[in-house]
């Protein structure tokens, strides 16, 4: 982890050739993306199983501090919509247990049509905590969890709520739930998985990492404009800012 508890990185470890020449040596783009950053994302956990060995595998291509996100599987949020997903949720764990100490958070995922139900959201999140005790990011995108109760659930479950962008509505542009970890997801605008960050852009994002960091937060920046190539770019720069203090 650094020392800044600033965590940036990609959605995947594709290492586009405009960027490649900033990564140091390895045997596969995985290694080669771990000489640069401290975490990545896992999303094609949420198309597809893996295996455990595949995990596995992943988690030795990296060094000790290394952290991986994981993204549930839809089957769980999409389908399922959180009820009667127990034995999923355990097939799941079993198969991204294979990252052993270095998988540090599970990302959650909700389609926007899911509308926040208490009465379906903490049962779900119960199941989750008593099964996995690191970091939890959720990712509402539909209107009604941008208030105080929904909020004020996650926090009780230490779960906290993403900062995605493009923002949906104007109660979105501030991550929330458990304080003390902060989840962005950067996808691209105005075209979601292409768009680069403007630098004026990058330079507010860092200004806002900074002071998440100094309030006590770890904070994950996770750039998910990769259809272009844009992420990885976007995250060395967002990276440099950080270090250099600009």
């Amino acid at each position: 982890m650094t020392s800044t508890a600033v965590l940036v990185g990609c959605a995947g470890w594709s290492l586009p050739r405009a960027a490649q020449d900033a990564f140091g040596a390895g045997d596969s783009h995985l290694a080669r993306y771990a000489t640069r950053f401290p975490v990545t994302e896992i999303n094609s956990s949420f198309h597809r199983p893996h295996q455990r060995s595949l995990y596995e595998k992943w988690a030795a291509s990296v060094p000790q501090e290394f952290r991986f996100s994981a993204k549930l599987p839809r089957t769980i949020t999409h389908e399922r919509r959180l009820v009667g997903c127990d034995a999923l949720l355990d097939e799941f764990l079993a198969q991204a247990s294979g990252l052993g100490a270095k998988l540090a958070c599970l990302l959650v995922q909700l389609p926007p049509s899911f509308a926040f139900d208490a009465g379906v959201v903490e049962p779900f999140l119960r199941l989750l905590r008593d099964r996995f005790a690191q970091g939890i990011a959720l990712e509402p995108r539909h209107v009604s969890w941008f208030e105080a109760s929904p909020d004020a659930l996650l926090r009780s479950w230490q779960v906290a709520r993403v900062l995605a962008d493009p923002v949906r509505h104007e109660a979105a542009g501030a991550p929330g739930g458990w304080p003390q970890r902060v989840y962005l997801r950067l996808h691209g605008s105005p075209r979601v998985y292409y768009s680069s960050y403007e630098p004026a852009i990058l330079q507010s994002l860092a200004m806002r990492l900074r002071q998440a960091s100094a309030d006590g937060a770890e904070s994950w920046c996770i750039f998910d404009n990769t259809a272009s190539g844009a992420a990885a770019g976007n995250a060395l720069e967002l990276q440099r800012l950080l270090e250099q203090g600009g």
